[in-house]
């Protein structure tokens, strides 16, 4: 497939101490792994949400393109010879930050509204810039088409919410099953093909179903030399995109979406086109906001059956949920007889089950909901600190390690106070129960927030909620 591109050439190697020279094979060799990059200064973040409650929303909104499948596949065009075009990329935060890790390496991005360009053919470093890694946990996917398109690569450990431990010992041992030679040094991740030419086929059993470890792995297996079977893989929606986005790039991939993933290694990939999915957790986040105002919404676009969990267990709950066209669809909690919704049990697992990132904002609809309700974390083990923030709104939640009680009542006993996000679905779960709360909510760690949700303010104030940014004046020295 050809891309027309706005980049007029391929760009020449710089002279900096560290770069490539491309002769006459598309997978040249690294051996030198020791590029650094300048720090760049921190600039403290103070902006608060202030939400005055309670809300009752109405009207449609729009689903932006998916944060959680944009992040690989920005990684995946390191596989890619060529121009690669991205469009419904949501401008967040952290694929701002991926852009800032594909550049450092030499990569050429282009960004016109939702639509980026991206070029890896002067691709001239193997060790992207750590201080943009380490904002994020995807900026550690990139070792994947570093290490398969040059058979080396040096990546920073991953960054991102506080919500929980981020081994990889599943990329050393997936790493090393396709023939790499792999160690941890200084808070880096180093892998070279021990054959000194490139990665080889393998078979290689993930222990846990992990999403980022079969993303990386499945990028490196695409410039592999030979097959590569991954079993116990993540059933993810976006791995689907990602192992999508490289077979529409030449790649040869059977069984995405199964828990065995099959991967014809070839040489070199071609740049192509996609459109990036609408975010299911942006979905889910509003569906959720809909319930604990007891409020009817229409949303679109989304992919409903990406969600079947969530709508399961709000249907139970006592909410109507009607598929208005096969990628629309209308939440109502309005109540008809005066009854309020029923609490429900959660436990988060790998896709099927119910997806982690909603779990923080599940808990905030739950403390108005009737009933005794349990929560229990088995994905992050850290992924509890918002329950502390709903108590200080009223909430009735006691938590022993990844496992919360929720005794819920009316949302009328949700008061209004000041609140700190730690990570970034708990601060919207935060924002969630600002919502429905009676007064002013005031929510700090807005940075959290920016990471994963494209106008959020913007979204809730076209539902109608009273919610604003409050933005500090600058210090006067």
């Amino acid at each position: 497939m050809v891309i027309s591109s706005p980049f007029s050439n391929t760009p020449k190697p710089s002279s900096s101490s560290f770069s490539i020279t491309i002769i006459s094979t598309p997978k040249p060799l690294l051996s030198c792994l020791n590029y650094s990059h300048p720090k760049t200064p921190k600039i403290p973040k103070t902006q608060k949400l202030a939400i005055n409650g309670p809300s009752e929303l109405s009207g449609h909104v729009s689903i932006s393109g998916s944060k959680n499948e944009s992040l690989p596949i920005l990684a995946a065009t390191l596989c890619c010879w060529g121009t690669s075009k991205l469009t419904n990329v949501p401008n967040l935060s952290d694929t701002k930050t991926m852009v800032s890790v594909l550049r450092s390496v030499g990569a050429k991005v282009e960004i016109f509204n939702e639509e980026m360009w991206v070029n890896c053919d002067g691709v001239e470093w193997v060790e992207p810039c750590s201080e943009e890694i380490r904002k994020i946990r995807g900026g550690f996917f990139v070792i994947g088409g570093l290490v398969g398109r040059f058979g080396g690569g040096v990546v920073a450990l991953p960054g991102g919410c506080e919500i929980g431990a981020r081994p990889v010992d599943l990329y050393v041992r997936g790493f090393r099953a396709l023939g790499a030679l792999v160690h941890i040094r200084d808070g880096k991740f180093h892998a070279n093909a021990a054959n000194g030419k490139g990665l080889v086929g393998g078979r290689f059993h993930l222990d846990y179903p992990s999403v980022g470890a079969t993303e990386t792995l499945l990028m490196a297996a695409c410039l592999a030399d030979g097959v590569t079977v991954l079993s116990n893989a993540a059933k993810e929606p976006e791995v689907v995109a990602l192992a999508r986005f490289l077979s529409n790039a030449g790649a040869c991939i059977e069984g995405a979406g199964t828990n065995k993933i099959v991967i014809k290694g070839k040489s070199c990939l071609h740049g192509s086109e996609y459109k990036i999915s609408p975010d299911r957790i942006e979905t889910g986040s509003f569906m959720l906001a809909a319930a604990i105002t007891r409020s009817r919404i229409s949303i679109s676009p989304v992919i409903p059956s990406d969600l079947s969990c969530l709508i399961e267990k709000l249907r139970g709950a006592g909410c109507t949920i009607r598929q208005l066209s096969h990628d629309s669809l209308e939440v109502s909690a309005l109540s008809t007889n005066g009854t309020n919704l029923r609490g429900f049990d959660i436990k988060t697992g790998p896709f099927p089950a119910f997806p982690t990132d909603l779990q923080p904002q599940t808990m905030a609809l739950l403390t108005t909901c009737d009933g005794f309700s349990l929560v229990e974390e088995c994905v992050f083990e850290n992924r509890m600190s918002h329950a502390n923030e709903l108590v200080k709104l009223g909430a009735r939640i006691q938590v022993c390690g990844s496992t919360a009680l929720v005794s819920g009542k009316d949302k009328r006993f949700l008061s209004g106070t000041s609140l700190v996000g730690t990570d970034l679905r708990g601060g919207v779960s935060l924002v969630l129960a600002g919502l429905a709360a009676t007064g002013t909510t005031e929510i700090a760690g807005v940075e959290h927030i920016d990471r994963g949700y494209e106008n959020l303010v913007m979204k809730l104030q076209k539902l109608g909620a009273d919610v604003k940014r409050l933005i500090p004046l600058p210090c006067q020295s």
